[in-house]
């Protein structure tokens, strides 16, 4: 069957529209419920977190109802990292975990997304099936067997000292000036808390959310303010969250950025030094082909998944591998958590700068990031590149202009009618003009299916 609310990362949308009203949410709730919570004398309970939105009131408010009146009990975190909820939903020994949050998206936007018992996310068949429910008829349990509703005194305190315990005892960030991002989202007043505690001098930015400016202006998605404080106050590095916690991007000490793969590199390679790596590193169609090549210089295996974390936790189950992510900053580690986490992904790598005593700047320096241009190209129809002779004539003639030193990637938009095309290599004059040329011939084509 195919989803009709369901996308990669739960459901999303403009708060007001389809699907994301209070009606729907209210029924979104009560079929979960229904699915998730079991049956008998014990329904079980769930628990529900949210970011910093102001729709997060309502939208909590309908999932609590739904739940209700399915016949299961709630437990209500406020506002707390989506993978602070994965993680205390297991440790709960709850049904699911749901998440409202929209993660890097404005205001304006929210979203709903489920964890299972085991704080991973749902299978498709277990979406499937919650959207199947939301179609029937809502019948509310008896009163007596309604679900209750209660606050998680201690969910902050107990994700804190989980997010701490995946940092080596033996070591400390003591003599560390941390700049600290919050985006004003879901972990503003955790994070701080953590590095914090761990020895550091922090100084928290965006970290006074109102219920409209999570991500604005702020966050692993807008870093130049992080860049500029941690260039101010003379900082040994800086990280910056995304509105739910999941994603980081550090910045080192002379304002430079630190992303996804640069992270992946810093840890994987630390880890293999050290004889701990399990198997090797999953990326993305979209990493950089400067970590591929940098673990093959190293004889780390390397494997490339679809864009998204759920692909990459996928092929990282597949292999039985441990440590994968995205350039954006979403970083698994299997071994420290059940899903991408952004303070967690921070920490392994300041625990590699205080095992070595090495900066940031030194331990990104054996990676080299290859210039990559990408250009959107949209078309009135859908274009399946893979059965044009023109673009792939195009596409194998610039990839002997690489050679070894470069690679080109076509990808059709899952959300709109656009083709991503993306080209990277050594030389950035020439991953300009090919790119460039490559765009035009997908325009041709698009033009002559119109």
């Amino acid at each position: 069957m195919k989803r009709h609310y369901f996308g990669t990362d739960g459901i999303r949308g403009q708060v007001g529209k389809e699907p994301i009203t209070p009606e729907f949410v209210l029924k979104l709730g009560w079929a979960a419920g229904r699915v998730l919570g079991g049956s008998g004398d014990a329904p079980g309970k769930v628990l529900i977190g949210k970011d910093t939105r102001v729709s997060g009131y309502l939208l909590e408010s309908a999932l609590e109802s739904g739940f209700s009146a399915a016949g299961v009990d709630v437990r209500l975190l406020g506002p707390m990292p989506t993978p602070g909820i994965a993680y205390l939903t297991r440790t709960a020994r709850a049904r699911a975990g749901i998440v409202i949050s929209a993660s890097h998206n404005p205001y304006e936007d929210n979203g709903i997304k489920f964890f299972s018992s085991q704080g991973t996310k749902l299978p498709d068949d277990v979406e499937l099936a919650i959207e199947e429910m939301t179609r029937r008829p809502l019948q509310t349990v008896g009163c007596a067997d309604l679900g209750k509703a209660k606050r998680y005194s201690d969910a902050a305190g107990r994700y804190i000292e989980f997010c701490k315990s995946t940092f080596p005892n033996r070591l400390s960030l003591e003599g560390l000036k941390i700049v600290v991002d919050c985006a004003n989202g879901a972990a503003y007043q955790i994070a701080p808390l953590v590095f914090s505690e761990l020895g550091a001098e922090v100084i928290a930015i965006a970290n006074e959310p109102d219920g409209f400016n999570i991500n604005r202006d702020c966050g692993a998605i807008h870093p130049q303010s992080l860049q500029h404080t941690v260039r101010e106050h003379g900082a040994d590095l800086g990280l910056a969250l995304d509105g739910d916690g999941d994603r980081v991007i550090l910045v080192d000490a002379n304002g430079e950025l630190v992303d996804g793969d640069q992270m992946l590199f810093i840890i994987g390679n630390a880890r293999q030094a050290e004889g701990q790596l399990i198997g090797g590193i999953v990326g993305t169609l979209m990493s950089n082909l400067g970590l591929e090549q940098a673990c093959k210089t190293r004889n780390i295996p390397f494997k490339r998944a679809a864009v998204g974390d759920r692909y990459v936790m996928n092929l990282l189950e597949g292999e039985g591998w441990e440590l994968g992510g995205e350039s954006s900053g979403h970083i698994i580690c299997l071994d420290k958590s059940t899903t991408g986490d952004g303070i967690i992904a921070a920490l392994q790598v300041l625990a590699v700068m205080a095992q070595n005593g090495r900066p940031l700047a030194e331990l990104k320096a054996g990676m080299q990031i290859f210039p990559q241009t990408m250009i959107n190209v949209r078309t009135r129809k859908r274009l399946d590149v893979r059965h044009c002779k023109p673009i792939q004539d195009a596409v194998s003639a610039a990839e002997s202009r690489l050679a070894e030193n470069g690679r080109v990637l076509l990808r059709a938009s899952g959300t709109e009618p656009v083709i991503r095309v993306m080209v990277e290599g050594r030389d950035s004059g020439l991953v300009q003009r090919l790119s460039q040329d490559l765009a035009e011939v997908v325009r041709q084509a698009a033009r002559e299916v119109a």
